[in-house]
């Protein structure tokens, strides 16, 4: 399972509960529907932020499953990762695979969300 690029990638049903996921759509995609339990660090902030990354993410060295919208920006995300020494994978798909499974979006407010 790869991305062209080259990036370890997974579907959304190998994802299992517990899976450290990292959200890297914009503020208004993450505001209307998001995975509970994520960290939302936005694609065109992402160096600025990259310190909230290492303090959140596993410290065992788990992985680090990267969501956007389809699977383009987090396998750019994923891939700058991977050159840092972080175990990430994207995961194809992204959002709109993680919704069409039927897996929970809850919005900001932490009521049920859509992907936009």
């Amino acid at each position: 399972m790869a991305f062209g690029s080259g990036v370890p990638t997974v579907g959304v049903d190998a994802l299992s509960d517990g899976d450290f996921l990292l959200d890297v759509r914009e503020d208004d995609e993450w505001q209307a529907g998001h995975a509970a339990g994520a960290l939302h660090l936005p694609m065109s902030e992402f160096v600025a932020r990259y310190g909230e990354l290492t303090e959140a993410a596993p410290q065992d060295g788990g992985q680090v499953y990267v969501l956007c919208r389809v699977g383009g920006r987090s396998a750019q995300v994923a891939q700058y990762l991977l050159q840092q020494g972080v175990d990430a994978v994207n995961v194809d798909g992204g959002m709109q695979a993680w919704e069409a499974s039927g897996r929970p979006v809850v919005d900001d407010k932490g009521q049920p969300g859509a992907v936009v």
